[in-house]
């Protein structure tokens, strides 16, 4: 009756996964350039970049202090 251990380390290890070289995106000449994608870019599905992301931070702001206001008239109607 000699069962191994199941708790005793082994030098059994799973096989390493070969990864697959990454390979780089190609850069974008002068010539293939759009405006979605400038010239030197190396992201082939890239996003527009807002010009103007304080827009969004204004907005953001906005929005917060409407919510303390909606949230100051429900808590004054509820305590009266």
């Amino acid at each position: 009756m000699s069962e191994a251990d199941p708790f005793v380390p082994t030098a059994a290890a799973p096989e390493p996964e070969l990864a697959t070289p990454v390979q780089p995106t190609p850069t974008v000449g002068a010539a293939e350039a759009t405006f979605s994608q400038p010239a030197g870019s190396a992201l082939l599905d890239a996003q527009p970049v807002d010009p103007h992301p304080e827009k969004l931070v204004g907005a953001a702001f906005a929005g917060g202090i409407v919510t303390a206001i909606f949230l100051k008239g429900l808590a004054r109607r509820r305590h009266r």
